[in-house]
């Protein structure tokens, strides 16, 4: 009986929070705590459409299976961000160069 009390607690306690939104991902509704709620359900949404667009491509799969290539395919395009962040850093850094080199030698002929 104590579990259920406390259990009881934890949902009142999720729900009364005033950053906590209620989000909807392939059915499935999840209390997610957070300082934005606009972000956490713009997040919830991408997450949602991953999976139903991979639920509209397989033939057969599991919520889990489904759950699975979603995260795969959203870790995918994370790590494509990163590397061409990581790549224009390099550039703008390799530009910032240059032009300083450039303004050097523009003051010392003065």
């Amino acid at each position: 009986m104590g579990r259920r009390r406390d259990s009881e607690r934890e949902r009142k306690s999720v729900g009364s929070d005033s950053n906590t939104v209620s989000v909807t991902i392939f059915g499935s509704e999840y209390k997610i705590k957070g300082a934005d709620p606009e972000y956490i359900q713009r997040v919830a949404a991408h997450v949602d459409g991953k999976m139903r667009e991979l639920e509209r491509r397989l033939a057969t799969g599991t919520p889990t299976k489904i759950a699975i290539l979603a995260s795969l395919n959203i870790a995918d395009e994370l790590f494509r961000e990163r590397t061409e962040r990581d790549r224009l850093h390099e550039e703008l850094a390799e530009r910032a160069k240059t032009l300083s080199r450039s303004l050097d030698e523009a003051v010392r002929k003065r």
